[in-house]
């Protein structure tokens, strides 16, 4: 683990969830001790924040309680492990349409190392539940389905551009993730405009582009893919690793692939 590859920091892994989500397991304490057992010099932990009224069965984000608690013990992590490894506490926003003020002001109530965007919840009138934009479950795989993938992909491409032009971030997570586990899922010549729109946005913005290698299990690929990575190195975006792990040992996972995965975009 001790290669730089000139484009991206392989010594740090800029996205780790923890219980604090719900939805991960393990304490900020042993994803630390799993990121030094790995030769990392630097994590960032980025944890869910979500705006009020999202409509969904299960909770995957963190209260402000939650967040308190998240700081308190991370900022103890940082007083212990400091000589051993950088410790960043940041934050993953889910942009909502609605509610682009709420989120507005949570984030300037704390100093974040990151500002990650996403956007994870899409109300549509025909579901009884927000669509989970990259969810494995099948009743939002199903949901998505039936309202529709390419629709669907549209109207998170026009959220995302939206939230990266408002929101105060450091960069995009996973920015092709969205519908992930939906069969047979093609991106139109409509979508790929959007996506060359986001990326000029996220220039203007002085915004960075994840380099998610969660996607790596799943589809062979980080998040995004090749073809959108060249588009943003084009642009001179700045990029960032991250493993997106809601398991300790997930993190830094995949870091090892990305030099080769580079040099074939970049060849």
């Amino acid at each position: 683990m001790k290669t730089r590859y000139p484009l991206i920091n392989l010594q740090c892994d800029s996205h780790m969830h923890t219980r604090y989500c719900h939805h991960a397991v393990g304490t900020m304490e042993e994803y630390v001790l799993c990121a030094i057992d790995k030769g990392l010099e630097e994590i960032v932990f980025l944890e869910h924040m979500e705006a009020s009224g999202v409509n969904y069965f299960d909770t995957t984000w963190l209260t402000e309680d939650d967040f308190d608690l998240y700081f308190a013990e991370g900022q103890k992590l940082q007083e212990h492990y400091g000589d051993q490894l950088t410790i960043g506490l940041g934050v993953e926003v889910g942009y909502s349409v609605t509610q682009q003020q709420e989120l507005l002001d949570r984030l300037s109530k704390r100093s974040w190392a990151q500002v990650g965007v996403s956007y994870h919840f899409m109300p549509v009138d025909s579901q009884p539940f927000d669509l989970n934009l990259v969810s494995s479950q099948q009743r939002n795989i199903q949901a998505i389905s039936e309202t529709g993938n390419a629709g669907v992909l549209e109207n998170y491409f026009k959220a995302l551009i939206e939230a990266v032009a408002v929101l105060p971030g450091t960069k995009v997570c996973h920015l092709d993730a969205a519908l992930r586990f939906q069969p047979d899922l093609q991106l139109t010549a409509g979508h790929w405009q959007q996506i060359e729109e986001l990326l000029d946005v996220m220039k203007t913005r002085k915004m960075g582009l994840e380099i998610n290698t969660s996607g790596i299990p799943i589809r062979g690929n980080p998040f995004p893919a090749p073809a959108i990575i060249q588009m943003a190195i084009n642009r001179e975006i700045p990029l960032f690793a991250g493993s997106d792990a809601h398991r300790p040992q997930d993190v830094g996972r995949h870091f090892q692939q990305l030099p080769e995965i580079f040099n074939a975009i970049t060849k």
